[in-house]
């Protein structure tokens, strides 16, 4: 029964944020039939749309994942975007630099951005756990600087020299490492989210780390009080969420992106934390928030085509989105 109260409570302000987005959309003058089946075919019955949709939930998924342990630490941890980035560097280094066969080379290269993020996400769980430094602070500051290290990089040590502009990127990584092409996805990507699902869901629900993770964010006091290792926990979910944030930062550079890019997918890390939140921080939950918002995001660059309405329309309903789960958990953590 505390369940379903829980998801009601996470369905609503999604289903509030639809209606009060229909409203405005109205009120300036946009046709909401129009704008709904442009979205609707945009994100699932269009050529390739759900395609689309799986593409932009991958990294939301994967994020959401990490930012699910630690929740469930009590760590807010809002450092998915930087991990990402910098799991992907660590990734097309390796793609780019390291000689052998696709075969040793691709796994290797897919290794070293889960072991990227998971080492950017360590520091400020360190920092915290041995300082009591606030992680809000360091994994936001940490975001700024993955972004100018990233800048950094595609600017200068593995810059390619064909590429003009702000879009700075790395050269491409050779194809017969690539996970997919162009439209960022293929069944090899697919079965690999599904293991990583399914992966997050046996920590998180079937072994004594997982559980015991729940318990010191339900109650930490109580953990230490039954001599629970509460700072290795606290570690341990630091660490998760490094490396599914690393892995989804491989992904995107061995499947869609094809190379490191400067300022791709810059808010990514953020949404995916609202997934979580929408999901309940429960595997199931966020398969089905980071559809809701990969459709989302595969409806933005459709819906141009087909209404009046700009893309920004639909980041302006992610938005409210945003801001009434935020609302909600904020509700729900006051009551206690």
């Amino acid at each position: 029964m505390d369940f379903m109260h829980r998801a009601l409570s996470a369905i609503f302000p999604v289903i509030a944020a639809f209606i009060l987005a229909a409203a405005l959309f109205a009120l300036t003058g946009y046709d909401l039939y129009e704008v709904t089946a442009g979205v609707i075919e945009g994100a699932i019955t269009g050529y390739g749309s759900f395609w689309s949709t799986l593409r932009w939930a991958m990294p939301l998924l994967l994020i959401a994942l990490g930012v699910m342990f630690a929740l469930r630490a009590a760590e807010f941890n809002i450092g998915g975007q930087g991990q990402m980035m910098i799991g992907g560097l660590g990734c097309v280094a390796v793609a780019l630099l390291v000689p052998g066969p696709a075969w040793l080379v691709m796994p290797l290269a897919v290794l070293t951005g889960m072991l990227f993020g998971t080492l950017w996400s360590l520091l400020p769980g360190i920092l915290k756990i041995r300082y009591g430094a606030d992680e809000v602070i360091l994994t936001l500051m940490l975001n700024f600087i993955a972004v100018l290290f990233v800048s950094w990089v595609t600017t200068g040590p593995l810059k390619d020299p064909a590429v003009r502009g702000e879009s700075a990127s790395t050269p491409k990584v050779d194809e017969a490492l690539r996970l997919s092409g162009g439209d960022g996805m293929s069944w090899a990507l697919l079965i690999m989210l599904v293991v990583a699902a399914l992966v997050a869901w046996l920590i998180a629900e079937r072994t004594k780390t997982g559980l015991q993770m729940r318990f010191v964010g339900e109650a930490e006091k109580a953990a230490r009080w039954q001599g629970i290792n509460v700072d290795r926990l606290k570690l341990i979910s630091y660490a998760l969420a490094g490396l599914f944030a690393g892995l989804a930062g491989a992904f995107e550079v061995l499947g869609p992106n094809g190379r490191l890019v400067t300022g791709a997918t810059p808010t990514i890390g953020f949404t995916a934390i609202v997934v979580t939140i929408v999901g309940l921080s429960r595997v199931p939950g966020i398969v089905f928030a980071a559809l809701l918002f990969g459709g989302l995001q595969a409806a933005v660059l459709f819906l141009p085509i087909v209404s009046d309405l700009p893309s920004s329309g639909l980041k302006i309903l992610e938005g409210i989105i945003a801001i009434l789960v935020t609302a909600e958990l904020i509700r729900r953590r006051r009551a206690g």
